[in-house]
């Protein structure tokens, strides 16, 4: 392109990324790709709680950064035609009143710092066969089942695998920090439906395992 167009319109030292046009991309390169995401991504979110929890309570509680409403029911009302919401301007508000509605915030509400967590809501596969299990009625799966089943839907790849990232987001995920997998309540649900609708024995799906059989999540699905 620079031999084209001239080295006036390069770009390729303007660029903190660069700019790939081929529509091709090998296992390597993907997986390069996913895992920078992944990183950015976690880096991205730190940075942003780190910087709220930064905050003292004046930049915090200043109206020029946020807007804080808090609603106080009106007992009764003076004249019927009152609108059912009224706004306060807190620049015009005396001392007195600010003091009031001050101490009224802090009756209805304390100020709580959360603090992000990894992976909440994501299952081991420990508790994935137990809330299987509980949701069953004559059946059940063991672990050692669990992991015929995952093969056989192909929701992640195997250990080792050169993409672990390959996974089908809305049942399981790649933990990189912990280079393993968590799995989704839509799983769970997933597999409830499964083993109580279909008459697959444990050995059958095993055998279809070894035989390096995929079945289709989809024809299975509620």
């Amino acid at each position: 392109m620079i031999e084209f167009f001239g080295s006036n319109y390069s770009i390729n030292e303007a660029l903190v990324y660069s700019l790939q046009f081929s529509q091709i991309r090998s296992q390597q390169q993907e997986k390069a790709n996913k895992s920078a995401l992944s990183k950015d991504l976690s880096e991205i979110i730190t940075f942003i709680q780190k910087y709220r929890n930064s905050l003292n309570d004046n930049t915090y509680n200043s109206i020029e950064y946020s807007i804080k409403l808090v609603q106080i029911p009106k007992i009764s009302n003076t004249n019927r035609a009152d609108a059912a919401i009224e706004f306060v301007k807190w620049d015009s508000l005396s001392d007195e009143d600010i003091a009031a509605y001050e101490k009224l915030n802090v009756i209805i509400k304390d100020k709580t710092i959360k603090v992000e967590a990894a992976n909440v809501g994501r299952l081991k596969p420990s508790e994935v066969v137990k809330k299987v299990n509980l949701g069953l009625s004559g059946k059940s799966i063991t672990q050692n089942l669990h992991t015929t089943l995952y093969k056989l839907f192909a929701i992640r790849p195997n250990n080792g695998s050169e993409d672990p990232f390959d996974t089908r987001a809305e049942f399981c995920l790649y933990d990189e920090p912990h280079n393993d997998y968590v799995y989704q309540d839509a799983w769970v649900v997933f597999l409830i439906h499964f083993m109580q609708t279909t008459s697959f024995e444990p050995s059958e799906l095993r055998c279809k395992v070894r035989k390096g059989e995929v079945l289709n999540v989809d024809q299975y699905k509620i």
